[in-house]
């Protein structure tokens, strides 16, 4: 439709239809960017941060909070108020931290609400053993406090309202901190705050320095970073609406990365397009010719660039875990959305002004018509490359010593593969997800100085009645499990502890204990106390089942090591086929993706040392190089499809060697443009305090950086190069041997990405 409004005409009434058409997508863009600009800011609204809510209903942590409901009515999460002195608390400091306690279901939550409204049970402050400090443990409705008060969520705006209020025990000579999974998850939601803030805004300004480098001129840079955000918009009304009518599951992770992802290829899409529409420019008269004629060469390679990552996260679709399988829509939302807006609101953008203003947004480098050099079949090799500078001296550099440069760079690459089981990722402590000194994590070093760590959220074991002392005595031998007991019968108030001589509580013939360890349920070592319970346990009643907080860390690590397993290979096959399709050969697409696969074994080497070496990390959680693998395998194949697309129409006109230094030559420059722009947009996460975030930002800006500079420019060419026509297989035919010409369709004449 858009290449058909732009065909050649010189009527008026043409003329006057084109004018419509650009308005027309203009107003579209408008309104969208209007309406999902709105959206963007309420995304927050719509995040499901709980780890619990992600795992499937067949994880042995899921069967078990199943189980635990039939214990009690209400689903709880805990928030912990851990107060200290200076040393051996005194009577006075004791009574100080009593009427906190009674005085905390009257805090204020907003919207004329008190805490006294979300609250389960009535809090008991508990002395340590040691005299120096008392927790006080709330019971929340977990419910209750998922719900939002204005633009907050009703938990901010209880763990606000604790941490204010623990202002008041300082006159007491007292420190307090909020804590506890309550505390943790509002520190958490805290720091995803700044998505739509801090990050957005980095992104933005990144691309734009990039920008301004790349065109030198004060007014382009505005349209192409124009055309990002309003991709973003339309793509943030699509996933909202999406998770609020619960068919997405989006969280804080998914919606950075969405961001991140839109800006970045909306702004590739647009390299690619700016530079064709530029060239042609400086050949034709017409602005509406050159965009039809940019478009037409450009929509194959950002096409198939665009169905590559959609394919690549739809794989995710696959995976157990709610967020990861919901992460694939979200991000191939914002793919689709960046491919439409470079493809219909970039061209509006650009042909807004009519043929008198078409030229001007590329000053002070206005392109003249008829000052072309002349296009890639008239010139030789020798001015193709002497006319785009370090990139021709790159190409004729791989050109006499293909072999040595694809040998030399894959050794290279190999070495930095050798360190990938350095890479340590099999899971770390909930605390650890932060970067920056946050309360929460504080806290709960406080409480584990004092109380017994997994005291706050203890293993949750649902056996059969008939095993109740073989289990409770397999729990009590494991090693890191202080103590254990049954859940009795209470016949006191709400909270009230029951009797010492209370019977087990039995529910359709199970009872549960609880059992308390010796790390807290956030560390990694709690995670591994629960295996070892799970299998002691397993042996004397394979009925019971396993839960609580650590159980749902260890059951997502275990899910995340089975998506890798399944995800991986599917992801390859999926890639693979696209890239046979588009390059009509199957030789060089399976050399463009173990050149990737190559590149990605040396992100994650180079990574493990610059993780364990230098940032001193530790550890990842096994979805980091998940994520890694479907991004930089999707991803950084873009740069590769973008020179073989290239170099295939060059090939069919000069023979595969002549036509490969021709492709590298004149997609050199818009090409490391791109990755730099995507690897810098990526990098914008790293300014999140989240230790995956900041991974994942170092993994991918790495990785596209290497794909960029090293695989497409001297890998991926030199093995072409080397291997030449039987590249093509089965296929080869159809493409002129070396050192011969051959007359090729129009279609095929115009490059698919610009010089």
């Amino acid at each position: 439709m858009i290449l058909s409004m732009l065909s050649d005409s010189s009527g008026r009434r043409r003329g006057v239809l084109r004018g419509l058409a650009v308005l027309g997508v203009l107003l579209v863009w408008l309104t969208l960017a209007g309406v999902g600009g709105q959206s963007i800011g309420k995304l927050s609204e719509v995040q499901e941060n709980d780890n619990a809510a992600f795992l499937p209903r067949s994880a042995e942590s899921t069967r078990a909070a199943e189980l635990a409901e039939g214990f009690s009515d209400d689903t709880t999460l805990p928030a912990i108020v851990v107060v200290t002195g200076d040393g051996q608390l005194t009577p006075e400091q004791l009574a100080a931290v009593d009427d906190f306690a009674q005085a905390v279901p009257a805090l204020e939550i907003g919207e004329g609400r008190t805490l006294e409204d979300v609250l389960l049970a009535p809090a008991f402050p508990v002395p340590s053993e040691d005299g120096e400090a008392v927790l006080l443990a709330l019971s929340l409705d977990s419910d209750a406090v998922q719900e939002t008060v204005g633009e907050e969520r009703v938990l901010n705006e209880v763990v606000n309202a604790l941490r204010e209020a623990t202002a008041e025990l300082d006159g007491a000579g007292l420190e307090a901190w909020v804590t506890g999974p309550a505390g943790a998850v509002a520190d958490v939601v805290e720091a995803f705050g700044g998505i739509d803030g801090i990050l957005l805004v980095v992104a933005l300004a990144v691309v734009f320095v990039i920008l301004l480098l790349v065109y030198r001129s004060p007014s382009l840079p505005f349209t192409v970073l124009f055309t990002s955000v309003f991709a973003l918009a339309g793509a943030g009304l699509v996933v909202y609406e999406l998770a609020a009518a619960g068919v997405l599951v989006l969280n804080g992770q998914s919606q950075g990365i969405l961001f991140i992802l839109v800006v970045g290829a909306a702004t590739d899409y647009s390299l690619l397009i700016v530079a064709r529409y530029r060239e042609e420019l400086s050949r034709v008269a017409s602005p509406y010719t050159a965009m039809r004629r940019a478009l037409r060469a450009s929509i194959e390679p950002i096409a198939a660039s665009a169905g590559t990552v959609i394919a690549g996260l739809l794989t995710l679709l696959l995976s157990d875990l709610a967020s990861n399988s919901s992460l694939g829509p979200v991000a191939a939302i914002g793919i689709v959305a960046a491919f439409v807006a470079a493809l219909t609101l970039l061209p509006a953008f650009l042909l807004v002004g009519g043929h008198r203003f078409a030229r001007l947004i590329f000053w002070p480098r206005i392109p003249r018509a008829g000052t072309a050099a002349g296009d890639g079949g008239q010139d030789t090799l020798a001015e193709v490359e002497a006319r785009n500078g370090v990139w021709g001296r790159v190409s004729g550099l791989v050109g006499r010593r293909p072999r040595l440069v694809w040998v030399t760079t894959a050794l290279l690459l190999a070495a930095a593969t050798a360190f990938v089981p350095q890479l340590r990722a099999s899971g770390t402590s909930e605390t650890d997800i932060f970067l920056t000194e946050v309360e929460s994590v504080t806290g709960q070093e406080v409480v584990a100085e004092h109380f017994p760590a997994g005291q706050v959220q203890p293993v949750t074991v649902f056996a059969p009645e008939a095993d109740l002392d073989a289990v409770l005595e397999a729990v009590l031998a494991t090693d890191g499990v202080d103590s254990a007991a049954v859940v009795a019968e209470v016949a006191g108030p709400p909270g009230a502890p029951p009797a010492p001589d209370a019977a087990p509580r039995v529910v359709d013939g199970v009872v549960q204990v609880q059992a308390v360890t010796s790390s807290g349920s956030e560390t990694q070592e709690a995670v591994e106390v629960v295996a070892d319970v799970r299998q002691a346990v397993g042996e004397v009643s394979p009925e019971t089942v396993v839960g609580g907080a650590a159980a749902q860390r260890l059951d997502t690590q275990q899910t995340s090591i089975r998506d890798l397993q399944v995800i991986v290979p599917t992801v390859l096959v999926v890639i693979l086929l696209v890239l046979i399709a588009l390059l009509r050969s199957v030789v060089a697409p399976v050399l463009l993706l173990g050149a990737n696969l190559l590149s990605l074994g040396a992100t994650l080497g180079i990574a493990a040392i610059f993780f364990n070496g230098v940032f001193d990390f530790p550890g990842a959680d096994p979805v980091v190089p998940l994520y890694a693998f479907v991004f930089l395998v999707a991803l950084g194949i873009d740069y590769s499809i973008f020179l073989m697309t290239r170099v295939r129409e060059e090939s069919l006109r000069h023979g595969t060697r002549e036509g490969t230094r021709r492709g590298l030559a004149v997609t050199g420059g818009v090409i490391t443009s791109a990755g730099v722009i995507l690897a810098a947009t990526f990098g914008a996460l790293a300014v999140l305090p989240l230790l995956f975030l900041v991974q994942l930002a170092f993994l991918v800006a790495l990785g596209v950086l290497i794909d960029t500079l090293v695989v497409r420019s001297l890998l991926v060419p030199g093995l072409i190069l080397d291997i030449g026509r039987a590249s093509w297989w089965p296929w080869q035919r159809r493409v002129p041997a070396d050192d011969t010409q051959t007359e090729v369709p129009q279609r095929l004449a115009e490059p698919a990405t610009s010089r």
